[in-house]
C-alpha cells in the first residue's frame, strides 16, 4: 500500500463515515415524507401504447419527447395524488447531491433541478422524497417503481435507453482520469499499465476500462466516492470518472488532481419508467422553461452556484434533441 500523511488517512476515514452514516431520508429538510415507500404507494406501471422504447437502431439516444401533447397523464396523475414525487439521487457527490454534515441538506445542482419538477407538478419544491441509490441500482429502482425519476449524473446512452427513458440532457461532461498529485499516470493511456483503476459499478467509466484496460486491472465500488476513499488511502492509482464529478472530489481534497483530457461525451439526463412517457414530457418542459433565460435562466443561476468555480468556461446548457 502506498504511505500516505496521517491527515489524509484520517481525512479519508472522515469522508466514509460521513458516506456511511448518511442514510436516505424521506427528503431534505421540512420534508415529511416516508423515507421509503411501500410498493403498493408506488407500484411500477405497466407498459403503456406510448411507452417510450429506444428506436431499432440507436445513432441519436439524446433525442427525446417533445414537452408537447399529453404531460398530465397517468404517471404525473399518479405523483399528484401522492402528493411527493419520489427521486432517486446521489448523496455523495460534493455539487451535485451531497448532503452538509454540519445541517443534514441535501444540496447541489442535480437536487435543485428535482426541486424545480417537483414545484412544476405539485406547486411546491419542497414536496420531495429523496432516496439515496447507489449507480449500479438507478435502472432497477425505476423499472420496480421505487422511484419516480432518477436525477444522479446519469448518462444517456444506447444501452440505457431501451431499459428507462431519459429527458433531453441538462448537462454535458466526459470521463476523465484522477490520480494523485505526483503520479506517473499522465492521461487514459498506456501509463496506466500496471496500475489498479477504480471506477463505479454500473457507471459508463466501468464500461470504457473494461473496453480499453491499458494493462490496468479494475476494482468496481458501489458509489463514486468510494473510489475516491480508496484513492486517498493508496488502495488504487487512479480513478476514471466523470470530469464533473471528478472535478468536485479534487475541490474536496487538494492532494489528488485530474490529468489528461476527457475522453468521451457523457450528456446526463433525468431517467423515468419506460412507460411514463407523460411525465418524459413534463420534465423537458420543465427543462425548457430551465434553459430559458440566457445568463439569467434558472439553469445558469444552478451552474454559477454549483459548478462555475471547478467547472469553467460553461456558457450554457446542451441544446435539447427531439425525436418526435
Amino acid at each position: 500500500m502506498r504511505s500516505r500523511p496521517a491527515a489524509v488517512a484520517a481525512a479519508a476515514c472522515a469522508l466514509a463515515a460521513v458516506a456511511a452514516a448518511l442514510l436516505p431520508a424521506g427528503g431534505g429538510p421540512g420534508q415529511d415524507g416516508p423515507a421509503r415507500p411501500s410498493p403498493a404507494a408506488h407500484a411500477a406501471p405497466a407498459p403503456g401504447p406510448e411507452a417510450a422504447a429506444a428506436p431499432a437502431q440507436c445513432t441519436d439516444p439524446e433525442a427525446s419527447l417533445r414537452p408537447a401533447g399529453e404531460t398530465d397523464g397517468p404517471a404525473v396523475r399518479r405523483i399528484k395524488a401522492r402528493g411527493r414525487l419520489i427521486a432517486g439521487v446521489d448523496q455523495n457527490s460534493y455539487r451535485w447531491g451531497y448532503r452538509n454534515p454540519a445541517d443534514g441538506e441535501l444540496s447541489g445542482f442535480d437536487i435543485d433541478l428535482v426541486r424545480a419538477i417537483a414545484k412544476d407538478i405539485l406547486g411546491d419544491p419542497e414536496k420531495v422524497t429523496f432516496l439515496a441509490i447507489p449507480t449500479s441500482r438507478r435502472i432497477p429502482a425505476l423499472q420496480t417503481g421505487k422511484v419516480d425519476i432518477v436525477a444522479r449524473t446519469m448518462t444517456i446512452t444506447c444501452d440505457r435507453i431501451r431499459q428507462v427513458a431519459f429527458s433531453t440532457a441538462y448537462f454535458e461532461s466526459g470521463q476523465q482520469v484522477m490520480v494523485p498529485k505526483g503520479s506517473p499516470v499522465t492521461a487514459f493511456d498506456d501509463s496506466l499499465k500496471g496500475k489498479k483503476v477504480c471506477t463505479a459499478e454500473g457507471s459508463t467509466a466501468e464500461l470504457k476500462v473494461r473496453e480499453e484496460p491499458h494493462g490496468s486491472s479494475l476494482l468496481t465500488v458501489p458509489n463514486h466516492l468510494d473510489c475516491l476513499v480508496r484513492l486517498q488511502l493508496g488502495e488504487v492509482d487512479a480513478v476514471v470518472n466523470d470530469r464533473a464529478l471528478a472535478a468536485g472530489q479534487a475541490a474536496q481534497d487538494p492532494s489528488v488532481q485530474l490529468v489528461g483530457k476527457p475522453f468521451t461525451t457523457e450528456p446526463y439526463g433525468v431517467a423515468m419508467n419506460l412507460s411514463d412517457t407523460d411525465l418524459v414530457r413534463r420534465v423537458n418542459k420543465v427543462l425548457e422553461d430551465y434553459r430559458s433565460g440566457g445568463a439569467t435562466s434558472l439553469w445558469m443561476k444552478a451552474y454559477e452556484r454549483w459548478l462555475a468555480s471547478d467547472l469553467k468556461g460553461i456558457n450554457g446548457p446542451p441544446a435539447p434533441e427531439y425525436r418526435d
